[in-house]
């Protein structure tokens, strides 16, 4: 849940006001994962800051830093420092100015976020404990599992064109599966940005991935994501958890149905 920059203990704030050369915050717009984020000034330039201090939002940003650290830039921004104190545990990431990707069909940065998600797909994880699909997803298949390096959240507020490229923000959910389930995550934001679920099957149809998983996975991804987020929106005020119930149910809704005699028994 993202808190005020105000709520920082004077501490914390001098402490990254001693590494900036300032402290003129400016709070980050989108996202909600990080307790704190901003883009701070100071005479040393800008730096995206992110700050957390409860348990859960400290496993959170300890685990990116350990993810941010292990791989190199264009892939996660790059770590310019990161301190505790005062029971807070703050990082500076490099700052990337410029625009979130615009996914609507037709955009150019579509073609960006291809570059990417094949750069991606070629590259090995980090040897450190990722999440595997079950932890990060809440289910799985068997051929959900694999040895790609996954972000899982390609949302177009983590993806920032800048001079003709894209980089990608927010490794909090780093995973270790196979490459087909970034694609099959990345057909909601697809959705969301104005294509049909058919269009996104067919953009996400030029990644050879995608072919690896077959049609059951897909059904079987498609119908349990949708659940999820649909159990989520019962109990959730928040617009954009209704928002991936919608984009997910129609994904769903378009997959072909399991027939009587291929459901589990009960």
């Amino acid at each position: 849940m993202r808190i005020d920059w105000t709520a920082l203990p004077e501490a914390v704030t001098k402490e990254i006001a001693d590494r900036i050369g300032g402290s003129h915050a400016i709070p980050a717009m989108h996202g909600d994962h990080a307790e704190i984020a901003a883009t701070v000034t100071g005479t040393a330039g800008k730096v995206f800051v992110k700050a957390a201090h409860t348990d859960l939002g400290v496993r959170s940003l300890r685990y990116e830093l350990l993810v941010g650290e292990a791989l190199e830039p264009p892939h996660s921004p790059a770590i310019q420092w990161h301190f505790e104190t005062g029971g807070w545990l703050v990082a500076g990431f490099e700052q990337l100015d410029g625009p979130h990707a615009d996914l609507s069909p037709s955009s150019p940065d579509l073609d960006l976020l291809a570059a990417a998600i094949y750069d991606l797909n070629r590259s090995s994880p980090p040897d450190l404990p990722l999440f595997n699909p079950l932890a990060r997803l809440g289910f799985s298949h068997p051929t959900m599992d694999g040895d790609t390096l996954v972000h899982t959240d390609l949302n177009p507020a983590n993806l920032i064109v800048t001079s003709g490229s894209l980089r990608i923000v927010d490794w909090a959910y780093a995973t270790k599966a196979a490459p087909w389930v970034e694609l099959a995550l990345l057909v909601q934001w697809l959705i969301g940005s104005g294509h049909t679920p058919g269009q996104a099957e067919d953009w996400l149809a030029r990644f050879p991935a995608w072919d690896t998983a077959g049609i059951e996975a897909l059904d079987h991804f498609a119908i349990r994501n949708a659940a999820k987020w649909s159990a989520k929106a019962k109990t959730s005020p928040d617009p954009w958890v209704h928002d991936l119930a919608a984009w997910t149910g129609l994904w769903a809704q378009h997959r072909p149905q399991p027939t009587s005699a291929s459901r589990s028994p009960h």
